[in-house]
């Protein structure tokens, strides 16, 4: 796997920790969370740019903010006990398509 893709997984891990502990921040009410907040958004950020050096800024942030979404998803679901209904789903499962069709056929993606 090219290290760009590697930064962009990075950037996406550090971007779900940061959303889930803004979830477990109650509004920056609680500080430890808050303190991870800040500091995963940074990392995100850091490792989004990285990654921006290699891919196309739309590609990056498709990939970024899709597999966010789904992952965070999957963390309100277990964590949080937030259900989803069949529209989400089918919602989620055109996210991950779409993510499959740029992989597998853009040549914008950097392979």
């Amino acid at each position: 796997m090219p290290a760009h893709y590697i930064y962009l997984i990075i950037a996406v891990i550090a971007e779900t920790i940061g959303t889930t502990a803004l979830q477990a921040s109650d509004q920056f009410t609680r500080v430890w969370p808050s303190v991870l907040v800040v500091i995963a958004y940074g990392f995100a950020f850091y490792f989004l740019g990285i990654a921006l050096k290699y891919i196309p800024v739309g590609i990056a942030y498709a990939l970024w903010s899709g597999l966010g979404i789904v992952l965070i998803a999957l963390i309100g679901f277990t964590v949080f006990g937030q259900v989803l209904d069949i529209a989400a789903l089918i919602g989620l499962s055109m996210i991950i398509g779409g993510i499959v069709v740029i992989q597998m056929f853009s040549s914008s993606a950097t392979h």
